[in-house]
């Protein structure tokens, strides 16, 4: 009997560790680890929708971490609200040995707020863990499961969400029944979808993807999107907080927005409409009476986030805009509609993708989750001026690099439309400075400096307008920090707001010991205002194609007069460099006791061969060595 007893409990503790996964690291393929940080062991990924207000996902992980750069891989973070909810989650920590070492469950994770310090109302919140070994290699295992009471957006299935990430397998699972029809979109995804049937009848789709090897981080690489692998869903028929809809392309898409979520929301009261009149009385221009119309919303309203419910896709009344003045981007844009629509402008809800990263929506495929900002566009004949309407000081028709060159989604009463936003070139977004300094024998430098930011670059020093004269000079001590003893006595700043809108920023300043003397000789850095301190961190064996999101201009000029009697014992700094991407230029000519400086930097937007990454790493080494060019002063 002890025999047969001990038989049974042996088996039953092959049975259990049979049934428990192996996550010994020794076991990972040797082929998995080059570049990673972290390997998913496997991951199950399930969306089940129920019925159009219930969706299920179900969520169970294992994460290898093998160095610290892959604890954020392994944080555990959930989004939750009053529609997203989550039904339990638990989980596990392992040593590299495989060996259980603690357990956590819901109570263990933080809950936190998602709203920012611009939101009023947002029920969004996060539950996040972070585990905490101290030692690595370990492995975090957890299991999770959400409901979600709508079935317009579902989470994308991305396999390798990051780089440095690789997979031995990741699998995801879509459910539904048989008169729920999806549409969906494979991205750097070989493995086609399987489709078949439960037991139960109801539709399934399949993607399964194993042994995916790590991709390195690369600088300059292109948008993660065109790189990494992802399934997106959308549905033909949904229900979103109690609204139902379909489409199956932007268009639709759009019409359902401009009908379910824009219509009727835009009537003002008459005394707005008479205010309207009032301030575009006698002008005759469409466009400037959009001007007058957009600076006047400028100025009763600020911008506030609002993300409960529909909120999040819904703009709030522009009557309650009107009373309060406040509102989120949506809330804005269709507030300036309506303003605009009181002066018969006509003017046209746009969702964007916005970020200083210029990320298009798909053309070929339409869903709602691409988007998560709204601008505004006027259709003007021959002149789309497009507007960003939660800024209370950007120029109308100036978009920033916040949402330009990219496909957006407009909302017009026959239905969406795609377009494209302006693009600001390297040209256009320039920042062109003059200064005129003067070097004494005791090494003292005085002078003053113009510098004009157009483009993009016209944000460059936007935020110290808000600030006191004090203040303003404190933070230009930190940006011009290339000058050591730096004393600002005057600055002043003009503002061109036009849509190409320019900044002018006149400084006067001066600096002891800024030169070096020594031995009779003067020694100082002959571009002490826009140097390139960093340069580009080489990499072997490159994978992905050399990637500049935004293009620029910068050309300074710097004439310093020189003290009586010294001249430049080195040979003239004399640089020029011109590549695909970009081009350089650094001289230095002395004409008596003047020292002319000049200085262009272009640097090109676009995709390149991987094969000129090396080309760029030397390009950037120039700069840094010009911009680090000393001169030496001798006298006569």
């Amino acid at each position: 009997m002890r025999v047969i007893c001990t038989t049974f409990c042996l088996l039953m503790l092959i049975m259990f560790a049979n049934a428990q996964a192996d996550y010994n690291v020794s076991l990972i393929s040797k082929d998995l680890l080059p570049y990673a940080s972290a390997v998913i062991r496997n991951k199950d990924v399930t969306i089940e929708v129920k019925d159009a207000d219930n969706t299920i996902y179900h969520i169970k992980t294992a994460l290898t971490v093998l160095n610290k750069n892959g604890d954020d891989i392994a944080r555990v973070v959930i989004w939750h609200n009053r529609s997203n909810i989550i039904r339990y989650v638990k989980g596990a920590l392992y040593n590299e040995f495989g060996q259980l070492t603690s357990k956590f469950a819901e109570k263990d994770f933080a809950d936190v707020n998602a709203a920012s310090d611009m939101s009023l109302f947002e029920d969004s919140r996060v539950k996040h863990y972070t585990p905490s070994t101290g030692s690595y290699p370990y492995t975090i295992e957890y299991e999770c499961e959400l409901r979600s009471k709508q079935s317009l957006n579902f989470d994308d299935w991305q396999p390798n969400e990051a780089v440095g990430l690789a997979v031995e397998k990741s699998s995801f699972t879509f459910i539904c029944k048989p008169e729920f029809n999806i549409r969906y979109k494979e991205i750097n995804l070989p493995p086609s979808v399987i489709t078949g049937t439960t037991k139960d009848g109801l539709k399934t789709y399949t993607w399964q993807v194993t042994n995916l090897k790590a991709i390195k981080e690369e600088p300059y690489s292109p948008n993660r999107d065109k790189y990494l692998s992802t399934v997106k869903i959308a549905p033909e028929n949904f229900k979103y907080e109690g609204i139902s809809g379909t489409f199956t392309n932007w268009k639709e898409l759009g019409k359902w927005t401009y009908d379910k979520l824009l219509a009727n929301r835009q009537a003002l009261p008459p005394e707005t409409v008479q205010q309207v009149n009032t301030i575009t009385n006698g002008i005759a221009d469409p466009k400037l009476k959009a001007k007058k119309i957009y600076e006047y919303m400028q100025n009763k309203t600020r911008y506030i986030s609002v993300q409960i419910g529909i909120g999040g896709y819904q703009p709030f009344l522009a009557s309650e805009v009107d009373r309060l003045n406040y509102g989120d981007c949506k809330a804005l844009v269709n507030y300036t509609q309506a303003l605009l629509k009181a002066a018969n402008i006509q003017s046209w809800y746009c969702v964007v993708d916005a970020g200083s990263r210029k990320v298009s929506l798909l053309n070929d495929f339409a869903s709602m989750s691409q988007g998560n900002h709204v601008i505004l566009c006027l259709p003007f004949k021959n002149d789309t001026t497009f507007l960003e309407c939660t800024s209370q000081k950007i120029p109308f028709g100036f978009l920033s690099d916040f949402t330009d060159d990219r496909t957006v989604l407009a909302c017009t009463p026959e239905g969406g439309k795609l377009m494209h936003t302006p693009k600001y070139t390297a040209q256009i977004n320039s920042q062109v400075r003059k200064a005129g300094f003067t070097v004494d024998t005791n090494g003292m430098l005085t002078g003053d400096v113009t510098t004009i930011f157009k483009g993009t670059q016209y944000d460059n020093h936007d935020d110290l307008l808000d600030e006191p004269v004090n203040e303003q000079i404190k933070i230009l001590q930190k940006r011009y920090n290339a000058i050591n003893n730096l004393d600002i006595g005057k600055c002043n700043y003009k503002q061109e707001k036009n849509e190409l809108p320019a900044a002018t920023e006149t400084i006067k300043l001066s600096a002891r010991d800024f030169a070096t003397t020594e031995n009779g000789k003067l020694y100082f850095s002959i571009n002490p205002l826009n140097r390139t301190i960093k340069t580009v961190r080489d990499v072997r064996n490159r994978s992905n194609p050399v990637y500049i999101n935004s293009g620029y201009t910068d050309e300074d000029e710097i004439t310093y007069t020189l003290p009586t009697g010294y001249h430049s014992d080195l040979s003239p700094l004399n640089v020029s460099v011109e590549k695909p991407f970009g081009t350089f230029k650094a001289t230095m000519v002395l004409n008596g006791d003047k020292l002319i400086f000049k200085r262009t930097l272009q640097v090109i937007d676009g995709t390149y061969s991987k094969d000129s990454y090396h080309d760029l790493v030397e390009f950037y080494q120039t700069v840094v060595d010009a911009d680090n060019y000393n001169v030496t002063l001798v006298k006569n």
